[in-house]
């Protein structure tokens, strides 16, 4: 797996936005619809729990945050209760690839490629 700024490349596959990954390791574009209406706040589209219902039905063991090349991905206080209740590892996309070849859990992940 390898990542720069604007892009990811999971399973030799390259993404050119940001991506989940789900538990079954299916990836799909990240759809920022239920948090837009933050952006303005933010100066960014943030990461919301609206985002993160998918983690209740799949009940990963850990969930990552990738929070872009940066770590600049602003997340709302209610995505962090979310997220606390699956031990959620939060890092710079970069970092958080690394746990990937390694990790032998369940997982699910949310990777922002930009900023």
């Amino acid at each position: 797996m390898k990542t720069g700024y604007g892009w990811i490349e999971i399973d030799a596959v390259r993404y050119d936005h940001d991506v989940i990954v789900h538990r079954d390791r299916s990836v799909e574009k990240r759809s920022k619809k239920k948090s837009r209406k933050y952006r303005s706040f933010f100066n960014h589209t943030p990461l919301t729990d609206s985002e993160l219902a998918f983690l209740e039905k799949e009940k990963p063991d850990i969930v990552y945050i990738g929070t872009g090349q940066f770590g600049d991905l602003p997340i709302t206080s209610e995505a962090l209760l979310v997220l606390a209740k699956f031990g959620a590892i939060i890092r710079p996309t970069p970092e958080i690839m690394n746990f990937f070849s390694s990790e032998y859990r369940s997982f699910a992940a949310i990777l922002h490629v930009k900023c």
